[in-house]
């Protein structure tokens, strides 16, 4: 196994490494084009962007995407840059740890929706992957074992009785010309099993077993797949799957439908030199980083409204340059912008800069000229090494606006929870959002203190 951290430490790969390569290439120029996925700056570069490869050294070294890689039975994972720590040597535990960290992040996101966030993890998993499978196959077997998901789709069958739609082609070609003029060739809507949701549900279910090496994972899936003997074997792909709606009857499959989209949307399975199957889930983590603390806001706030990605205005007259600020803020008082950075900031009293980008405040300068705001926010993860939560303010005078004020304050916010890599805490059957409850609680007291702050 080998554990890459964004852009910080490098592996050796004793494995085919040129085949790699090539397999991460192909996985670049067939990933569905998910809203993560679907980004201007990527489109038409056909070189992937997962992974650096250091041909001299034979070394290993990630980019910006966090997830999991298998290969030749070899297991690859790629892990945020925010719990990198040069003096640790992380166990099976620590992975495990960083792995649960992802998951919350993910219970918050809306482009990603992870679903069945109140639940707990039976046995202890240190694969990312695993831990998303056993999510969806425990959940999905415990539902089908109490209902079955059925619906109306048009069928066309020979039966004694006219119903639905006579295909009188069909009856006089197949069934009067034949001496079987009993039997009539209809076409109406059944209430069927084989249903295109759980040919989905079926597919999914396939592929993950296919590549699943845990035996807890394989026999909720096997289970899965025997209940679903009778349904037709079918691809399906992402879109299929969020297209699909449910009704009140049938809400509970919601979750599965969710579970189904983010793994057709995130996950790459291809027949490699014909005869061995690949694996890849991966998601970039500066996106996902946004997406959190968006739906974190817009889930646990109150008082605020929040805008995500609004686009009104532009940096030019002509309309070409847009600005497009991950969060439009507003309360009782005045409004103000918020920026998400994904990156990694250090208190430094040394630095007059306390490790700001000079880009971003140029970025933020640009968003308060033509959104006409005063005060704007640079939001920043905690690390694994740092556990103050570090905060900075810059003021900018605007001569052209006779000396308006432009506050750019930064602010670092907790989203690592450090007991767990401390204590040999046992959490292996406690919920997710029960795991988290108190970094929650810290979050939201912290964001909401930065907001009233800047709305006074």
């Amino acid at each position: 196994m080998v554990n890459l951290f964004e852009y910080q430490n490098k592996e050796t790969f004793k494995g085919d490494f040129s085949g790699l390569e090539n397999f991460l290439d192909e996985i670049w120029n067939k990933r569905e084009r998910s809203s993560y996925y679907d980004l201007e700056d990527v489109e038409k570069i056909e070189v992937q962007r997962f992974i650096q490869f250091l041909h001299k050294t034979q070394e290993l070294k990630s980019n910006k995407y966090v997830g999991v890689i298998h290969f030749e039975g070899q297991k690859i994972n790629l892990l945020p840059k925010i719990f990198f720590d040069s003096e640790r040597n992380y166990n099976k535990k620590e992975i495990s740890a960083i792995n649960q960290h992802i998951l919350w992040y993910l219970s918050y996101c809306r482009k990603l929706k992870f679903p069945n966030y109140k639940s707990s993890l039976g046995s202890l998993k240190n694969d990312f992957f695993e831990i998303l499978i056993y999510l969806f196959a425990k959940y999905t077997r415990e539902l089908l074992s109490k209902t079955i998901f059925q619906q109306y789709e048009e069928v066309e069958r020979e039966i004694h009785n006219i119903k639905g739609r006579l295909n009188t082609p069909a009856y006089i070609n197949e069934n009067l010309s034949k001496g079987r003029w009993h039997k009539v060739n209809c076409t109406y809507d059944s209430f069927e099993l084989d249903n295109k949701f759980n040919r989905i549900i079926k597919y999914v279910s396939q592929l993950l077993f296919t590549v699943s090496s845990n035996v807890e994972n394989k026999k909720y899936l096997r289970e899965i797949l025997f209940i679903l003997d009778d349904v037709t074997d079918e691809r399906a792909s992402a879109h299929e799957c969020s297209s699909i709606s449910f009704n009140p009857m049938f809400s509970d499959f919601e979750t599965v439908r969710d579970y189904c989209t983010l793994f057709l949307n995130n996950s790459i399975s291809i027949d490699y030199k014909n005869d061995l199957k690949l694996f890849a889930f991966l998601l970039p983590m500066e996106y996902l980083f946004e997406d959190f603390i968006f739906g974190f806001i817009n889930k646990e706030l109150i008082g605020f409204k929040v805008k995500s990605q609004y686009k009104s205005e532009y940096l030019d007259e002509e309309k070409i340059f847009g600005l497009r600020p991950d969060l439009c803020v507003s309360s009782k008082s005045r409004d103000f912008i918020a920026d998400t950075k994904y990156k990694i900031i250090y208190s430094d009293r040394n630095d007059a800069k306390n490790g700001i980008s000079q880009n971003d405040l140029y970025q933020m300068i640009a968003y308060a000229i033509r959104f006409n705001v005063q005060d704007v926010l640079l939001l920043y993860p905690n690390t694994i090494k740092n556990r103050d939560f570090g905060s900075s303010k810059f003021t900018i005078k605007d001569k052209l606006a006779l000396e308006k004020q432009i506050n750019i304050s930064s602010y670092q916010l907790p989203i690592i929870k450090h007991e767990l890599f401390d204590n040999e805490v046992d959490y292996k059957n406690i919920e997710l959002s029960v795991l988290f409850d108190s970094l929650c609680s810290d979050l939201k007291e912290r964001i909401a203190n930065i907001f009233n702050a800047n709305a006074s």
